[in-house]
């Protein structure tokens, strides 16, 4: 039995029940390991205040959350210093794949854990892994040096191998889907893990390991129990900005069509059963009175047809009383689905806008979604009294203000309930991050990226202080 403690290394203030961290302390715990977990996201010392930002700017509704949580005033790296000195981890484990919430910070944890951990005492090993792993884990053995271990694509069955044979001679070179330094101080990069094609072999995800009031989570003005929680994994589309294009390359997926489509999607996108979905949810209803559940699927009407029609059934026959947020395209939104979406209790559905222009989507970004079908989409969900988010994106690559300005206006048209700008962020590995690296884009693109909280940009073409201007602004410029 291994001793494994979790670092959560969230800087957001708020709480967020990051995923991995629930599927791989199932896993561990299930196989007789002792797994404990350091949150650090109510640390006064620590929190960016993610929520004070973004409910200033209007993109969230006022809410009571910061009575009903209480931030810890102890200095976090003591803290964690006698967590590690009680404990004795033989690793110290943070940042993996999930369904990959970027938007929620995760993208940035290998960095802030690293940041927590690089200047403590501890005897066991460091092992990290995430996008910026999968994508170029040279550039990330020069930025981390000090971790023993990178785990590059889905990690869960990876760090458990680790700690089934941390004690064995050159277990190193035997586990698939790692990477670490030789003896000559070179990297060496086992073959990738085979994909989790069956997500149900991964046990029921622990949510437990949670403090209490991580749950609290402010929505639509009030402050519910809630958690991040996965049906799938994979998205079928190829979008030139996204950290899903990471995951396909390093799997071997890479062939594309005219639209922006994955040809062998139907392997790569993986979902659980429904039976699973509906039990678990089940489990978190009774046991953590759980009355939402954020959906962190990249396209949840891509999760097979048959799965979804039959946990509606289950949910017809006995409801569960629990409300889902999901992310989903516009052109998968019509009359059959969105039936399918109120029979299965979604109270609010999230769609990528991005910019206004159709022509720059398809051709700076390869995602292809018509105008007409995201306006239809938006009204559609509106006279089904489904809540619309639209997730809204500023300084990308050859942006202009123009474009900003289009888009604002595209805002208007739809009127969402909810808006949401993020800044571009350039995901490393990306077609995206590629090419604002060769127009001189972006000079440390590699550190404190955070698209809800600060721009990293050097463009020529907006200045950091218009891109704030317009995160600030950009709700009350659509509103008003």
């Amino acid at each position: 039995m291994s001793r494994i403690l979790f670092l959560n290394p969230n800087k957001w203030g708020r709480g967020i029940t990051t995923i991995w961290i629930a599927s791989h302390s199932a896993l561990l715990k299930k196989n007789g390991h002792d797994v404990e977990l350091f949150d650090s996201t109510f640390y006064k010392e620590w929190s960016d205040h993610e929520l004070q930002f973004n409910t200033k700017n209007k993109q969230y509704k006022d809410s009571d959350y910061y009575k009903k949580i209480k931030f810890n005033e102890i200095s976090i790296f003591k803290d964690l210093q006698k967590k590690i000195d009680e404990f004795d981890p033989e690793i110290i484990f943070w940042s993996a794949l999930s369904s990959h919430i970027h938007g929620e910070g995760e993208y940035v944890n290998i960095e802030h854990g690293y940041n927590l951990l690089k200047n403590l005492n501890y005897k066991g090993i460091l092992v990290a892994g995430g996008i910026q792993v999968t994508a170029n884990v040279e550039k990330v053995f020069k930025l981390f040096n000090k971790i023993d271990i990178f785990i590059r694509g889905e990690s869960e069955f990876v760090l458990l191998e680790i700690a089934n044979q941390i004690n064995n001679d050159d277990f190193k070179s035997k586990i698939n889907g790692i990477a670490y330094k030789g003896s000559n101080n070179d990297i060496i990069k086992n073959k990738p893990q085979d994909i989790i094609s069956n997500l149900d072999n991964i046990p029921i995800y622990d949510y437990e390991i949670f403090d209490k009031q991580v749950f609290f989570r402010p929505y639509n003005g009030e402050v519910i129990n809630a958690i991040d929680y996965e049906f799938s994994r994979g998205c079928i589309y190829t979008c030139s900005y996204c950290v899903e294009t990471v995951i396909q390359k390093y799997y071997g997926f890479e062939e594309t069509s005219k639209k922006g489509a994955l040809i062998a999607s139907k392997k790569y996108l993986r979902n659980k059963s429904a039976k699973r979905i509906y039990d678990e949810l089940k489990i978190y209803k009774e046991k953590l009175g759980i009355e939402l559940v954020r959906c962190q699927d990249t396209n949840f009407l891509t999760i097979n047809p048959k799965v979804l029609r039959e946990l509606e059934n289950l949910m017809i026959n006995k409801p569960l009383n629990i409300k889902l947020y999901i992310e989903t395209r516009p052109e998968g939104i019509n009359e059959k689905s969105v039936n399918l979406l109120k029979n299965l209790g979604v109270d609010g559905v999230g769609m990528g806008i991005e910019l206004s222009g159709e022509e720059f989507r398809e051709s700076e970004l390869n995602r292809f979604a018509n105008q007409n079908k995201i306006i239809n989409a938006f009204k559609l969900l509106r006279e089904n009294q489904i809540n619309r988010t639209s997730y809204n994106i500023i300084g990308l690559p050859n942006q202009t203000e123009d474009s900003i300005l289009n888009t604002i206006e595209f805002n208007k048209l739809l009127d969402p309930d909810n808006i949401t700008v993020a800044f571009y962020s350039p995901y490393l590995g990306t077609n995206e991050q590629k090419k604002s690296t060769k127009l001189d884009y972006f000079k440390d693109y590699e550190k404190n990226v955070d698209g809800q909280l600060r721009s990293v940009s050097s463009g020529k073409l907006l200045s950091v202080k218009q891109l704030n201007y317009y995160k600030e602004n950009f709700v009350n410029l659509v509103r008003h």
